[in-house]
């Protein structure tokens, strides 16, 4: 049994439906009413050729009709075990791109019948394949042929669909490689996660092993008739002035407590919180079901608390001169929030392929101008690019 059909048959009500259409629903809508489309645009072909009689494209149509049963099958989620999590509209639009090919093949007996349909179709291979591309290359020289001839012929027509079919082949390897990011990306927080509160028990276990205490000599003019040192130790949640021991280890042993790593660690998760709220603007979202920019703020969240443990450990260690000695506790948890906010400098890379990633899921990353030629109208209106362009345009949320 599957995760969704265990959910629906443990939880009643509203809650399966959600768990079901969670991140995708806008999206799963769209294919479904784009092979509602598609399968009118293919019923009407096939009685055309009925009528003219063309077996070959008969056949091309129902292999088309078999395509668009295994998009809609894809989509009810009654007929796989997979969890709903966005790849099933992923893996109906590669049945879809496959209806509009083959309806498109469809015409190759009348290729004259496809030129309202041209603009789309190399808007897409504009959109996928790079400007040095040879069925890049080869397309647009078709289509300046065809529209000097207002005409194209069956083989000029073979060499656009060939385009039209790897540009849809580009565009769902973008979707797959936003996938695998974001698969990668939530492991590895988890993973951080995991270590934030491993160290947090152990910590609270051990809390003499390596504390996070620092001891500033005392200020001038003050003395501890009972302490045998002329320094004062200070961690994150307590200080003491007076020892009877003249141990370093021993003192700050006495002074440590359980939680000093939980509060220097949940100090270093709130710093990090607002980090990633603020980097948030920056972030393009993404009309694909993978949601890169959630997953990018996770990441920042478990580093944040690493990030203000090491820092401390680092300050004790003598690594940051003239920092070695924090007078009080208030001053640990200032640098405790300034360390758990500079996990920006370790994750902004993570930011800036995200944001990539975020990019090519629109085609290569080239503005209209470098590619020599005048922008191409958008081609949501054409059945030959469709839901692929659709899907994989970006939209703008800051």
């Amino acid at each position: 049994m599957g995760l969704g059909q265990w959910m629906r048959g443990l939880i009643p009500g509203r809650y399966p439906e959600w768990y079901r259409e969670r991140r995708s629903w806008e999206l799963g809508e769209d294919a479904r009413a784009t092979i509602r489309k598609l399968r009118a645009l293919v019923n009407e072909r096939k009685q055309v050729l009925e009528r003219s009689g063309s077996p070959e494209g008969l056949a091309l149509l129902a292999a088309a009709e078999e395509e668009l049963a295994c998009a809609e099958r894809i989509l009810t989620f009654d007929h796989h075990h997979r969890a709903p999590l966005g790849s099933h509209v992923t893996a109906a639009q590669v049945h879809l791109n496959l209806v509009r090919l083959l309806w498109l093949k469809s015409f190759l007996s009348s290729p004259a019948e496809v030129a309202p349909y041209l603009p789309g179709m190399l808007a897409l291979v504009r959109e996928h394949l790079t400007r040095d591309d040879p069925r890049r290359v080869a397309t647009e020289i078709v289509m300046e042929k065809s529209a000097r001839r207002r005409l194209i012929d069956e083989t000029e027509l073979l060499i656009v669909l060939e385009a039209v079919d790897v540009a849809h082949g580009l565009a769902l390897r973008e979707k797959l490689r936003a996938s695998s990011f974001v698969r990668l990306v939530w492991r590895v927080a988890i993973f951080l996660f995991i270590l934030a509160g491993a160290v947090g028990v152990l910590s609270a276990l051990f809390p003499e092993s390596v504390p996070l205490c620092f001891n500033p000599s005392r200020p001038n003019g003050t003395t501890a008739p009972d302490s045998v040192v002329d320094y004062v130790v200070v961690c994150p949640t307590g200080s003491q002035d007076s020892f009877s021991s003249t141990e370093l280890d021993q003192n700050f042993a006495e002074v440590s407590a359980w939680g000093d790593y939980l509060v220097v660690e949940f100090v270093g998760l709130v710093a990090a919180g607002v980090a990633a709220a603020s980097t948030l603007r920056k972030i393009r979202g993404t009309a694909t079901p993978y949601p890169v920019p959630i997953a990018l703020a996770a990441l920042k969240i478990p580093a944040g608390a690493l990030t203000a443990v090491l820092g401390l450990l680092l300050m004790r260690g003598g690594f940051v001169p003239g920092l070695t000695s924090l007078d009080s506790s208030a001053q640990i948890i200032a640098w405790a929030v300034i360390f758990g906010y500079s996990q920006q400098l370790f994750t902004k890379w993570v930011d800036l392929q995200g944001q990539k990633v975020l990019e090519s899921v629109r085609g290569p990353l080239e503005s209209p101008a470098s590619s020599g030629r005048a922008p191409v109208p958008a081609a949501g209106s054409s059945p030959a690019a469709g839901t692929a362009r659709a899907h994989s345009t970006d939209e703008d949320e800051g």
